[in-house]
């Protein structure tokens, strides 16, 4: 199997692998690619966003309509990484995607969010040739994800969960739940009681736009 291959049937693989120079050589370029276009969008000037725009749409495998994202941004690739619309990125997203990320509609990202793909084995033995595996990430419709969170290789994230801050998320998250610690656990269900209060003792349907 070639290097593609081994990533999508979860196998080890490098990506120097030497039986493989010409696919090794074009994903070198796909991360070169990827984080050139971030120090391009980290540079530009706040008031430039037609610009950002611009190279978000280069960045992303597929990028969705009404997509802000504050910079700064790492990305292994960038093409890697699909995101719907009306998505809120935050400060200092590090996203690690050397195999599939998927962004669903209306997510909203905190600070400081890190997602992986790739991890490596335990075994020293295996690590030193540069062995690792990845595992596709999946962020689903209307979820938050809370300020410093972590989200490890082959995590689902459900339909508008809320993520707290600094959770690291090690296993799947189920629908319309409250998730947090590490590792990251369900608190409770989100229920209409949270639809009446935002915060605490304050009503939502109080508030005046």
């Amino acid at each position: 199997m070639n290097i593609r291959e081994r990533m999508a049937s979860i196998q080890l693989f490098t990506d120097h692998d030497a039986n493989y120079p010409e696919e090794a050589a074009e994903l070198a370029h796909a991360r070169q690619r990827g984080k050139a276009l971030c120090y391009e969008i980290n540079r530009l000037h706040p008031d430039d966003t037609e610009k950002r725009s611009a190279l978000m749409k280069e960045l992303f495998g597929s990028i969705g309509e009404n997509v802000w994202m504050e910079p700064p941004i790492r990305m292994a690739y960038g093409s890697n990484t699909t995101v719907g619309s009306n998505v809120y990125i935050n400060f200092n997203l590090t996203v690690v995607d050397d195999y599939k990320v998927t962004i669903g509609n209306n997510v909203m990202f905190g600070p400081n969010v890190t997602i992986a793909v790739t991890s490596h084995p335990v075994h020293p033995d295996l690590r030193r040739e540069g062995g690792m595996f990845a595992l596709p990430v999946v962020i689903e419709d209307d979820v938050w994800i809370g300020s410093g969170a972590i989200i490890v290789p082959g995590v689902t994230l459900g339909k508008g969960c809320v993520i707290g801050a600094g959770s690291v998320v090690t296993k799947d998250i189920p629908a319309n739940v409250i998730a947090v610690g590490n590792p990251c656990k369900v608190l409770r269900e989100i229920t209409e009681n949270d639809r009446m209060y935002y915060y605490k003792n304050m009503r939502a349907d109080q508030v005046q736009w």
